[in-house]
């Protein structure tokens, strides 16, 4: 709130009408510029509202994103100026996280979603964006669009790493455990909410490890209450507020009947695809069970304890590292034309790579068919319950059977598969 953006320059005010959220805002708005004052309208956010009506729907956007159960969402959110997450200011702050984030948090515990500003992607243009994300969305980032999909994914999330932006105020009014990589003040009004949000809120530190920021983060958060107070006065009622207004503006009778917001819609279904190599950490931890970590990154935390090996997507762009993989895996459907079937799929993939120990071709969201070395052609087809990554219960069978453990004792009794500390149930089944 500035003279410069409500008046012309001839003085009037640039609007009929100026839609508020909040009293404190009309406040504000009669200290810095009275002129303006009698424009203004409490109209809530319906913005907001479109949110709270979807929060009901959070499951839905979680599966959306490929998030089951043991699983955390972290959105990071930039704003648009030098300052913010992906500012131009020299801290470069987003880019330096990304390649940490991915090697520091395991693929399948953590999944990582980016909200950028739209003047962010139209400053820099979609293709510059996509490229210097590139390294990240192949290491399983989602790249949120920027006009519709923003809402549904700070729903869904279980953390947000942001900046002074909105997005960012939004989240934390959700109650949702906020970190803030950047967080300038001078672009702030001094008496703005927002800016005792930003400069009380927690702080990311970038010289530290990132995973317990995290996980102390959520361990202990508790919402504070002042951006869901400060975010609108009036939730639930823009819509009808907003219509009324809209038509004694235009001077004629409002329709009958509620007003309603669109309602936000469900997402298209986009699950991690990592096609980075990826180091996977195993442990035997009983009678058919293995823990499987993976990271898409090149090294993982000091305490983690395991046997490795590298797991790599066919369509990987480190090509040379397809000849050094113990696993090499894809998706797809069993009846695609270009690969013949899964079974002649593996075959290839073992006579093409001499070193691969088993290769595995994911079916669906539960089920993929794997060949190992031996010959041995099997179905793997997780319970209803289980939402891991399937070509993670694949590096656990290799494991397995790395370690010389008999196939006939998972055929008969089934793999567990941990990941981190949740247990996914899978059928192993001779073709």
């Amino acid at each position: 709130m500035s003279r410069e953006w409500l008046l012309t320059e001839d003085g009037a005010p640039v609007a009929d009408a100026l839609v508020l959220s909040h009293p404190e805002q009309y406040e504000r708005l009669r200290t810095v510029c009275p002129e303006v004052a009698p424009s203004a309208v409490l109209a809530g956010d319906p913005c907001w509202d479109r949110m709270l009506a979807a929060r009901t729907y959070r499951d839905r956007f979680r599966r959306a994103l490929g998030v089951g159960r043991g699983r955390r969402l972290i959105v990071l959110t930039s704003t648009w100026n030098p300052e913010s997450l992906f500012g131009d200011d020299g801290d470069d702050v987003l880019p330096s996280l990304l390649p940490r984030l991915t090697s520091e948090l395991p693929t399948d515990e953590y999944r990582l979603a980016a909200v950028l500003h739209p003047n962010i992607w139209h400053g820099h243009g979609p293709g510059q964006i996509r490229a210097w994300l590139h390294r990240a969305r192949r290491a399983g980032l989602a790249l949120i669009d920027p006009l519709e999909g923003w809402r549904q994914a700070l729903i869904a999330a279980d953390a947000v790493i942001g900046d002074h932006g909105s997005v960012t105020y939004y989240a934390a009014a959700l109650g949702t455990p906020v970190l803030l990589g950047a967080a300038p003040l001078s672009g702030l009004a001094p008496d703005a909410p927002v800016h005792e949000f930003v400069r009380t809120a927690p702080r990311l530190d970038p010289a530290l490890p990132l995973r317990p920021q995290l996980e102390t983060l959520l361990d202990h958060h508790r919402p504070p209450p002042e951006p869901a107070e400060f975010t609108s006065s009036v939730p639930g009622e823009s819509a009808t507020r907003l219509r009324r207004h809209f038509y004694d503006v235009i001077g004629i009778p409002e329709p009958d009947g509620p007003a309603h917001l669109e309602p936000l819609p469900l997402p298209p279904y986009e699950p991690s695809v990592h096609t980075v190599p990826l180091l996977v950490l195993t442990r035997l931890l009983g009678s058919g069970e293995v823990a499987v970590t993976r990271y898409a990154g090149p090294h993982a935390s000091d305490d983690d304890k395991g046997e490795a090996h590298t797991a790599v997507h066919e369509d990987t762009r480190e090509t040379d590292q397809l000849d050094l993989a113990d696993v090499v895996f894809r998706y797809g459907d069993a009846d695609d034309p270009r690969f013949g079937s899964p079974a002649r799929w593996t075959a290839q993939v073992l006579n093409r790579h001499p070193h691969c120990a088993l290769a595995a071709y994911v079916t669906g969201p539960r089920s993929c068919v794997l060949r190992t070395r031996a010959g041995a052609l099997l179905h793997l087809d997780a319970d209803s319950g289980a939402d891991a990554d399937p070509a993670a219960y694949a590096s656990a069978l290799h494991a397995w059977l790395a370690a010389g453990k008999s196939l006939d004792e998972l055929t008969a009794q089934g793999l567990t598969v941990r990941t981190g500390e949740t247990g996914h149930r899978v059928a192993v089944t001779p073709v």
